[in-house]
């Protein structure tokens, strides 16, 4: 079952990243990356036309209480988000009575290939597992985003299936969802 989430007060800092909740004074930067062709629609949402479209959606992120802006420390730029969102895909029956979420992420393209999300996924998986004592995570990808595959497997992710994701557009996506087990918990 999705367990609870409020990250309204959470700070987490990594060694070139701080993560915290998105404000309205990150509009600008939100829009610079949410904007450019091929950023968002490896997530399921066309990019931004317009920084209102990124305004409502940027409104959204401070209401639901449950995406993280990943701030660059050198530059104290946003340069992506990193929700903890609830999960859909369907998970075998022992999940059913155990506490989980499914971790969703988008990249500034200026910064892909410099492990910017796997520092980041690692460590709002520490808070999940050490903090919130969640029991699994669940984490997903369009058949066709390698990239995505790479943070996932680095992060010890185990493929649990393959689906087909409808994104908020109508559109069809293959889509292959993970699990990560608490270490700490059993299972």
């Amino acid at each position: 079952m999705n367990a609870p989430i409020d990250v309204s007060s959470l700070y987490i800092e990594t060694s070139r990243l701080l993560l915290r909740p998105f404000i309205e004074a990150d509009l600008p930067d939100f829009y610079a990356y949410a904007k450019v062709p091929d950023v968002g629609e490896w997530a399921g949402w066309a990019h931004h036309g317009s920084i209102e479209e990124s305004s409502r959606v940027l409104q959204l992120f401070i209401s639901e209480k449950k995406t993280l802006a990943l701030v660059e420390k050198k530059t104290s730029r946003v340069v992506g988000s990193l929700g903890i969102e609830e999960y859909h895909c369907p998970l075998p029956k022992e999940y059913d009575a155990l506490q989980g979420r499914e971790l969703g992420y988008v990249l500034a393209k200026d910064k892909w290939g410099q492990g910017y999300m796997s520092e980041a996924v690692r460590a709002v998986i520490d808070y999940c597992f050490s903090t919130l004592n969640l029991d699994f995570l669940v984490c997903a990808h369009f058949a066709r985003n390698e990239r995505s595959k790479r943070v996932i497997q680095k992060a010890g992710f185990r493929l649990m299936g393959h689906d087909v994701y409808v994104t908020r557009y109508g559109t069809k996506e293959d889509d292959c969802y993970y699990v990560l087990d608490n270490p700490k918990r059993a299972l």
